[in-house]
């Protein structure tokens, strides 16, 4: 195969916040495939915040991203050519292909390659709403929070891929949904096109008090359940609402990912308030994907569930979108258009 595959390396290591400098373009010829592989087209990479993480030569609950390799990530995708028994030309897939445009796989090694229907559902909301976005939503609000009927739930990353589901599936527990998000047409778009009962725009407040203020006149009844994306003063405005016996669900701590420390400003109300707070990462969590999916499936196929998606276009626009993922620049989930 002469074809040319294009993918972005991760070509130096941030100090601080990243920039496009710390990726490199890479072009190789596409290699004939062995007996058992599969060539996949990808169609949509997946950006995500967790890859910031993973920049950082630092202890954490995966191995850094290497230097010099592929940039990894999901990606969904089309098998343009098969030497496997498994998979034909033409089969719509799931993979973590990363960031590039081709991806050879061996089916026979588990988790690397999935068939996904699309009859029902688009191609690219297998990134998103029925991918791994969804499932952290699920996992994280039914199995940590538990709501209940008449609780209320704060979200903070209202307007993103989970946040957005998270406070939708809230709703369908019949607990009330209070979103954070940055800006006044995030905060309208929580509201008006995901169904949050309200939502509070972070970027009006200085301070945690002026925030904290501002979620106790939207949570009259204080917070019974917080699902956490951001950490720092977010965190801290929503401990200072939290009710007896409220739970966090801790997905993600964006505030710090640049290095910047974060501590708590009021760590005793966790003992004050009995809270309890629970860090996941939803991979550990293998059991309840098929349920999840399954769920998450059919609320997309029926239109129960609302999702948003800021699509950059072309393998080149991925470094610019992703550093702009990082500054709260999208909408919903945020991938990159690859055909």
């Amino acid at each position: 195969m002469t074809a040319t595959n294009r993918q972005f390396h991760l070509a130096s290591r941030p100090t601080g916040e990243p920039s496009v400098d710390n990726f490199r373009l890479v072009e190789s010829p596409i290699p004939e495939l062995a007996d058992g592989e599969v060539l996949v087209r990808h169609h949509f990479l997946s950006l995500d915040p967790y890859m910031r993480g993973r920049m950082n030569d630092a202890k954490s609950y995966v191995a850094p991203q290497p230097l010099d390799a592929v940039m990894q990530g999901g990606t969904v995708g089309v098998v343009a050519a098969s030497r496997s028994a498994q998979y034909a030309e033409g089969d719509t897939v799931a993979s973590h292909g990363g960031w590039q445009e081709y991806g050879v796989y061996d089916p026979s090694k588990p988790g690397q390659l999935h068939k996904i229907d699309t009859a029902r559902i688009p191609l690219s909301a297998y990134l998103g709403a029925v991918g791994m976005p969804g499932i952290t939503a699920w996992y994280g609000l039914l199995k940590i929070i538990q709501p209940k009927a008449g609780h209320t739930v704060v979200v903070s990353a209202a307007a993103g891929a989970v946040g957005s589901a998270v406070g939708q599936l809230a709703k369908r527990a019949g607990a009330r949904a209070v979103g954070i998000a940055g800006g006044a047409e995030k905060c309208r778009i929580v509201t008006e096109e995901f169904g949050f009962d309200a939502c509070v725009d972070y970027r009006e407040h200085g301070d945690v008090k002026s925030l904290a203020r501002a979620l106790k006149a939207v949570c009259p009844d204080g917070i019974d359940g917080d699902f956490e994306n951001v950490g720092g003063m977010v965190l801290d405005a929503v401990m200072f609402n939290a009710n007896p016996f409220s739970r966090v669900a801790l997905c993600g701590m964006i505030s710090g990912y640049n290095g910047t420390p974060i501590p708590m400003a009021a760590p005793q109300l966790l003992l004050t308030n009995r809270m309890t707070i629970e860090g996941f990462i939803v991979r550990e969590h293998i059991d309840i994907w098929p349920a999840a999916l399954a769920d998450m499936g059919a609320l997309v196929a029926t239109g129960a569930l609302k999702y948003r998606e800021t699509i950059a276009e072309g393998i080149e626009s991925a470094p610019e979108a992703f550093l702009g993922l990082l500054k709260g620049r999208n909408v919903g989930k945020q991938l990159v258009r690859l055909v």
